[in-house]
C-alpha cells in the first residue's frame, strides 16, 4: 500500500468528499463519446462536439498528466421530495448549486496535493462537472461504481446519487481497480437482466442500454434546451419542471444507498413545497429571488415558466387556466406558446377557443400562432 496516496486520500475525504478514487490518466475509459456524437444524440449541445478531443485526452487538458483523482459527493437523503401533485424537480436541485459549494473543497484538495505530494499549482487542474472531463467514465475506471443501463454512474454504496468532480494532476498515484477489472467500463456491469430504468423512461430516451438520446431526455428538454419543447413529448413530461430522476429512482441498487455526510452541500428544502400557481405567477424579480444560488437559476425566467406551463397543463387542475391565460397574453413568446398549449389541454377543445380568443386576436408571433392549431398530444 502506498502510504503517501492513502494519507492524501484520507485528507481529501476529510474535506467532505464521500468518494476519493485514483485512476491512471494513461488508461482512459473506452470512447463512447464519438459514436454518440456521430449519431447526433447531443441535440443542440454543440459544445460537446467542440470539447470532445479534450474530453477524450486528459493530456490535451494538462500536458504531462499522470493521474485523475475522481471525487464524489452523495446527495441522497430521506425527505425533501416534491409534494404530491406539485411541480417535480430533480433531487440535486434541492440544494444550493453544487458547483458553488463543492468548488472551495476542490481548491483545498489541490493544496493537499501540494502538501502531501510536492505538487506545484501548475501541476493540477480541477473541475466540478464543468470541464472537459468524462467524469462517469473515469469514475467507473477508478472503481467508484459502474455505468448502469441508464448511463449513470451506479455506486454500490451511494446508488445513483453522486455529484462527481475531478482533479487532473501530474502527480503519479497508484490506480484503484475498476469493478471486475476493465469490464467495469461497460454499461450494465452489475445490472443483470434488470431493465427498470429503460422501461420507466417517460419519453423513451434510451435507444440502447447505456445510451441516452438527449433529444428525447426530459433533463435535456427542461434544462439545456432553450427553445420550444416538442409537442409530442409534452404530455409525457408530466409534472417535471427541472430535470428528471425517473431512471435513477427505479434502480434497485438505490436500496443500498446511504445518506451522505452533506458537508459540501446546503439543502434548499423550501423548493419541494412549490405549487403550480406560485410558479405561474412568478415575476422576473420573484424568480431571481426564489432561485438565487440554486441550479434552477440556469433555466432563466422564461425557461422555468415554459416548463411550468407544461406541468400545469398535465396537472388536470382546471383552476390553473386563469394564470395560464394571463401568460398567454403577456409573457415572452416562448412562454406564450406553451401557455396556449396548456390552456387547450386543460380546458379542452370545446372551451379553449373562446377562452383564448383575446390572446389569439392580439398574437403576431408565428411560433405562438401555431399552438392555436393542430392536435394537443394526449389532450384530456
Amino acid at each position: 500500500m502506498d502510504q503517501r496516496a492513502e494519507r492524501l486520500r484520507a485528507a481529501i475525504a476529510a474535506l467532505g468528499f464521500d468518494e476519493v478514487r485514483f485512476a491512471s490518466a494513461g488508461e482512459p475509459p473506452p470512447d463512447r463519446l464519438t459514436p454518440w456524437l456521430k449519431a447526433g444524440r447531443q441535440a443542440d449541445m454543440d459544445w460537446m462536439e467542440r470539447t470532445a478531443p479534450r474530453r477524450l485526452s486528459p493530456e490535451a487538458v494538462l500536458p504531462g498528466v499522470k493521474t485523475v483523482v475522481l471525487l464524489g459527493v452523495s446527495y441522497w437523503r430521506d425527505g425533501g421530495a416534491p409534494r404530491p401533485g406539485g411541480p417535480a424537480l430533480a433531487r440535486y436541485s434541492m440544494y444550493s448549486d453544487y458547483h458553488d459549494t463543492i468548488k472551495p473543497a476542490l481548491e483545498r484538495a489541490g493544496r493537499l496535493l501540494e502538501e502531501h505530494c510536492g505538487a506545484a499549482p501548475k501541476d493540477y487542474r480541477y473541475y466540478v462537472d464543468t470541464g472537459p472531463v468524462l467524469e462517469r467514465g473515469w469514475a467507473a475506471r477508478a472503481g467508484a461504481g459502474f455505468i448502469g443501463k441508464n448511463a449513470m454512474l451506479v455506486s454500490r454504496l451511494h446508488g445513483n446519487w453522486l455529484f462527481l468532480a475531478a482533479i487532473l494532476t501530474r502527480v503519479e498515484l497508484p490506480a484503484d481497480p475498476a469493478l471486475r477489472g476493465r469490464a467495469g467500463d461497460g454499461p450494465g456491469l452489475l445490472c443483470g437482466k434488470c431493465t427498470r430504468c429503460l422501461d420507466a423512461c417517460p419519453t423513451g430516451a434510451f435507444p440502447e442500454p447505456g445510451v441516452v438520446d438527449a433529444r428525447r431526455c426530459v433533463s435535456y428538454l427542461t434544462i439545456e434546451n432553450r427553445g420550444a419543447i416538442p409537442r409530442e413529448l409534452r404530455a409525457r413530461i408530466g409534472a417535471r419542471v427541472y430535470g428528471c430522476d425517473t431512471c435513477l429512482e427505479v434502480c434497485p441498487w438505490n436500496r443500498f444507498a446511504r445518506e451522505g455526510r452533506q458537508m459540501l452541500l446546503a439543502s434548499r428544502d423550501e423548493l419541494a413545497q412549490l405549487g403550480w400557481r406560485e410558479l405561474l405567477e412568478l415575476s422576473p424579480e420573484g424568480f431571481a429571488a426564489r432561485f438565487r444560488g440554486t441550479p434552477v437559476k440556469r433555466l432563466k425566467y422564461a425557461g422555468l415558466l415554459r416548463n411550468a406551463c407544461i406541468g400545469a397543463g398535465n396537472s388536470a387542475e382546471v383552476g390553473l387556466v386563469a394564470p395560464l391565460l394571463r401568460l398567454a397574453v403577456s409573457a415572452p413568446p416562448l412562454v406564450r406558446a406553451h401557455a396556449v398549449w396548456a390552456v387547450r389541454r386543460l380546458a379542452g377543445e370545446g372551451e379553449a377557443p373562446a377562452l383564448l380568443g383575446a390572446a389569439r386576436e392580439a398574437e403576431a408571433d408565428p411560433a405562438v400562432l401555431s399552438e392555436y392549431a393542430g392536435p394537443v398530444d394526449g389532450a384530456l
